[in-house]
């Protein structure tokens, strides 16, 4: 079989074993554990995963052509990404870089009506979904884990600390919210320090459930939420956050946000971008991603972000890079997901299931092996915006 012939070379740890559609078994790996089975039940599985693994693995599963005999999806997904993860620079993992690299950018070219478009087919889901694996507060990215041991809401809470405290926050300041969610950050800097946020979104549905949420804990005039692309916002603040929403803008537009977010910002400001972030350099979203998950998505590189701030007339204050807290984070939405998915299956349909699924693990095993992290980037117009040392993001009791 082609696709067991292009892992051989590749799997130095565990053992892969693949049925193929006549009932054959192909062996790949080193005989040890851990050991994965799998069954190809459509007879071009193998070379179409030859060709574009990403796509076809997703689309096997979500179609039930390719399924896992003993271990689950990210057993699977672990031991196969773990071991081109360790194959940093083999050819084959090159070329699996390349593949999707190709033409993959010019999917992430997003002006105003295909953003919108793009954010509507992911978030405009039934709310009730991400109710369901989600923290209470309704945070859709990246939990900040002090402990491997605290739950998912005590490090949702932890991230929103964080931030604030990078924003250095006062009591009045205006701070705008870039992709505001379904307004648990907007709402959780209002309550904790006193400012007013306006938060922005392209997601109906997200809106709706943030004003009600603002409505329920009478936060008045204190957060507004508004539909509005970035490029359509007026006036300017005291601070600027975006959280999980970078990843949406495409990397064709990277000059367009900076400068925009450079004029919406007061000249002693301070901005804060989160977003995940490649450590491997420049790359590209994988197709299945692109097709089924986030349209016009692409998460980029350190390289190709700081040009762009840098232009726009920031001082990079600081970076963090934030690794595992996400794969942490993604492992507890799967479980949760997965508790939940006979009623999905009511709301939705089996196929639909396995494609959360999917995109669940394959997260996951992404920001273990695949230099999948997230990247903290502070900055301002002013030299002085923030003290000399990092002190003051610590020590905040």
């Amino acid at each position: 079989m082609l696709f067991a012939r292009f892992l051989k070379p590749l799997m130095k740890r565990g053992t892969l074993v693949i049925i193929d559609h006549t009932g054959r078994h192909h062996e790949v790996g080193t005989g040890g554990e851990p050991k994965v089975t799998v069954t190809f039940h459509d007879p071009g599985l193998g070379t179409k995963l030859f060709i574009n693994p990403a796509l076809h693995a997703g689309e096997g599963y979500m179609n039930g052509t390719l399924t896992i005999e003993d271990g689950d999806l990210f057993d699977m997904l672990d031991l196969v990404m773990g071991n081109i993860g360790t194959a940093h620079g083999h050819w084959a993992a090159r070329m699996l870089k390349s593949v999707e690299r190709f033409g993959g950018l010019v999917r992430t070219y997003n002006p105003i009506s295909r953003a919108a478009k793009n954010v509507s087919h992911h978030y405009d889901l039934s709310s009730t979904l991400y109710e369901r694996f989600l923290d209470e507060d309704m945070q859709y990215s990246m939990a900040y884990y002090l402990s491997t041991k605290d739950s998912l809401e005590i490090a949702q809470r932890n991230k929103v600390d964080h931030i604030a405290a990078k924003l250095r926050l006062e009591p009045g300041m205006t701070v705008l919210d870039v992709g505001c969610g379904w307004g648990g950050l907007a709402l959780g800097l209002h309550k904790r320090h006193g400012v007013k946020v306006t938060g922005i979104s392209l997601s109906e549905e997200q809106l709706t459930v943030a004003r009600r949420r603002a409505d329920e804990t009478n936060a008045g005039d204190g957060v507004g939420f508004f539909y509005k692309d970035y490029r359509e916002v007026e006036g300017t603040f005291d601070r600027i956050v975006s959280v999980g929403m970078f990843e949406h803008v495409g990397l064709p537009m990277y000059r367009t946000f900076f400068k925009t977010m450079r004029e919406l910002l007061v000249d002693d400001g301070i901005a804060l971008l989160h977003t995940i972030g490649r450590a491997d350099g420049p790359g590209a979203s994988d197709s299945w991603t692109l097709k089924y998950i986030f349209p016009g998505g692409y998460a980029p590189a350190l390289s190709e972000i700081v040009p762009h701030v840098e232009r726009a007339g920031f001082y990079i204050t600081d970076v963090e890079t934030l690794r595992l807290h996400y794969a942490y984070t993604l492992k507890e939405w799967r479980r949760r997901f997965m508790d939940h998915r006979e009623e999905m299956e009511k709301i939705y349909d089996a196929r639909f299931c396995r494609m959360w699924e999917f995109f669940l693990a394959s997260a996951e095993a992404s920001f273990r092996h695949a230099y999948h992290v997230n990247f903290h980037i502070q900055m301002s117009p002013a030299l002085e915006a923030v003290p000399l040392t990092r002190d003051y993001m610590y020590n905040t009791a």
